[in-house]
């Protein structure tokens, strides 16, 4: 069964190191992604259709709004420790101007790349205070994690020229009947997806509804509501006390169980674990809603 070790929330999103052993199920994030093992045996991820592999010499990228899931091929009973790292844009954007970017859906040109051992030493390092420190401040959590994010990208020789990512950027209007349906959805969270009323609500047929939904999020209308329910659910896990029952009900599941299962095909973790572990710090301005994509 995987555990989480320790997790880290604040403004600059979430950092989790999990211990793995089962896979998970096809999802995405408003964050930017990277992960990196930390220790057990080695695995993978897949990322729009492509496997990128996680060896202690890689790291996986995983940009905006990019469905990836992860395939645990290890051995059975081999175990993959994850340093997963839940990036705020906007958080990066405050530290450095050039990074305002990563909500780019391809602010990442690759979905995996090789990192140097100096790389190496610094998840090390980071693991460590994860795993032995009682208590990290937030300043260091942040210290440590922008330096571990310079590591891993300072191999792009792009992420600096501001005025080039910005030129790589899409048309930036999504559709208004698309906006429309992601407020229905954000409105009425505890409803089941109905892909065909919100097509009809929406004005578009099933199929051009469709067709714009994933040009403009990059995802599926499952995928984004699903994203929807899980940020909703860690944000009420993180920063009230109520029961889990009643996060789970307001969520739409029939019972706790649902609600659990669900939780843990998208993180590996249950909801009463997480909130056994997590560690909160100053919570995301945003903490209250999703956002649209950055498009």
């Amino acid at each position: 069964m995987s555990t989480a070790i320790k997790i880290y929330q604040g403004r600059f999103g979430r950092v989790a190191l999990l211990d793995m052993d089962a896979p998970l199920v096809g999802h995405a994030h408003h964050h930017c992604h990277i992960l990196l093992k930390a220790g057990g045996a080695d695995s993978a991820f897949v990322v729009r259709g492509e496997t990128a592999p996680l060896r202690a010499d890689t790291a996986v990228l995983v940009n905006a709004w990019e469905h990836h899931a992860y395939i645990h091929d290890a051995p059975p009973g081999d175990r993959t420790l994850i340093l997963a790292l839940y990036i705020e844009p906007g958080w990066l954007a405050e530290l450095q101007r050039s990074l305002a970017v990563t909500a780019h859906p391809r602010f990442f040109p690759h979905k995996c790349v090789s990192i140097t051992s100096a790389t190496q030493r610094i998840v090390e390092e980071f693991v460590l205070e994860m795993w032995w420190a009682d208590e990290v401040s937030p300043t260091r959590m942040e210290e440590l994690l922008f330096n571990l994010i310079i590591a891993v990208i300072s191999g792009f020789k792009g992420w600096r020229d501001l005025a080039g990512l910005l030129r790589m950027r899409p048309p930036a209007a999504m559709d208004p009947r698309i906006r429309q349906a992601i407020a229905l959805m954000r409105d009425d969270l505890a409803r089941e997806l109905d892909v065909d009323d919100l097509a009809t609500r929406s004005g578009l047929s099933r199929a051009h509804f469709f067709s714009l939904f994933q040009r403009d999020t990059q995802v599926t209308p499952l995928v984004y509501a699903n994203v929807l329910r899980f940020e909703t659910a860690v944000r009420r896990l993180s920063l009230s006390n109520e029961p889990v029952s009643d996060v789970a009900l307001d969520l739409g599941f029939s019972a706790p169980g649902h609600f659990a299962r669900f939780f843990r095909q998208h993180l590996g973790i249950t909801p009463t674990e997480y909130r056994r572990v997590v560690n909160l710090f100053e919570p995301p301005a945003h903490a209250g809603r999703v956002e649209p994509p950055l498009i």
